[in-house]
C-alpha cells in the first residue's frame, strides 16, 4: 500500500508538473495579493466608519453635557439647588460616557493608522510583485520561444519530428521506386523480361538497326556525289561496285544448245 501510494503521488506530481504554467501561477498569486489588499482597505474603511460614529456620539454627549451644565446653573440661580444637583449628577454620568467614548475613539484611531500603514506597505509589495511578475513572464515566454525555435531547427520538436518522419518516408519511397525502375530497365535490356508493348528492343536489334541506318546514309551520300560529278546513275550506285566495273559495250554471250 505504501508503494502504491508513493507511485500514485509520483504520477500525480508529474502530471501536475506538466500541466503547471509558471505564468498562470504568478497571475494567480498576484490575484490573491490583490484580494488581500482589498480586504485590508475594507478593514481601514470599517475602522474609519466606527471612529466617525464615535465622534458623532461624542459630539452629541458633549452637547448634552453642556446643556445640563447650563440648566444646573439656571436652577441654582433660581434657588432650586435640588434641580441643580440633579442636572450636575446627569452631567457627571454623561461625562463618564464621554470619557469611555474618547478612549474607544483613540483606540480606533490607532487601529486605523496601523491598518492604513499596513495597506500602504502591502500596496508597495503588490506593485513590486506585479513588476517582477511581468518580468518573469516575459523572460519565460522568450525562453520558451527560443527553445521551440531551437527544437524546430534541430528537428527534435514534436511538430518538426512528424514532418521529418514524413519527409524520410517520402525519400525512402522515392529511392525504392527509382531502384525498382532501374532494375526493370536492366531486366528489359538484358532480355530477362519481355516488353509486352513491343516497343523495346534488345542490344542486338538496336545494333542492327544502327548499322542499317548507317548504310542507307552512305548510299544516299554516294548518290548525291554522283549527281554532282555527272557520273553514273543512281541505278549504277545502287547496283554496287561490281556492276559498275563491267564494260557495258561488251555483248553478252548467249548459251548455245547442241542439237541432237
Amino acid at each position: 500500500m505504501k508503494r502504491m501510494g508513493m507511485i500514485f503521488r509520483a504520477k500525480a506530481n508529474k502530471a501536475l508538473d506538466r500541466a503547471e504554467d509558471p505564468r498562470e501561477t504568478l497571475d494567480y498569486s498576484y490575484q490573491k495579493q490583490l484580494e488581500l489588499l482589498q480586504k485590508v482597505r475594507r478593514g481601514v474603511a470599517d475602522v474609519a466608519t466606527s471612529r466617525k460614529r464615535l465622534e458623532l456620539q461624542l459630539n452629541q454627549l458633549q452637547g448634552q453635557s453642556s446643556k445640563l451644565e447650563d440648566q444646573g446653573r439656571k436652577a441654582l440661580a433660581l434657588g432650586r439647588e435640588d434641580l441643580a444637583r440633579e442636572a450636575l449628577s446627569r452631567r457627571a454620568a454623561l461625562q463618564q460616557q464621554v470619557t469611555d467614548l474618547e478612549t474607544q475613539h483613540q483606540t480606533l484611531q490607532g487601529e486605523e493608522e496601523k491598518l492604513t500603514l499596513a495597506a500602504q506597505r502591502l500596496q508597495a509589495k503588490v506593485d513590486a510583485f506585479r513588476t517582477k511578475k511581468e518580468t518573469i513572464k516575459a523572460t519565460y515566454t522568450a525562453a520558451q520561444a527560443q527553445t521551440r525555435i531551437a527544437e524546430s531547427f534541430s528537428g527534435i520538436s514534436e511538430e518538426m519530428s512528424d514532418v521529418g518522419v514524413a519527409i524520410q518516408r517520402a525519400e525512402d519511397k522515392t529511392a525504392q521506386l527509382q531502384a525498382r525502375a532501374g532494375a526493370i530497365d536492366e531486366l528489359l535490356a538484358s532480355g530477362a523480361l519481355d516488353d509486352q508493348s513491343g516497343l523495346a528492343k534488345d542490344d542486338l536489334q538496336a545494333e542492327l538497326d544502327r548499322l542499317s541506318g548507317g548504310t542507307d546514309v552512305e548510299l544516299e551520300l554516294q548518290r548525291m556525289k554522283a549527281e554532282l560529278a555527272g557520273g553514273p546513275s543512281q541505278q549504277a550506285i545502287e547496283g554496287g561496285p561490281q556492276d559498275a566495273a563491267q564494260p557495258q559495250s561488251q555483248p553478252r554471250s548467249h548459251p548455245k544448245f547442241d542439237k541432237q
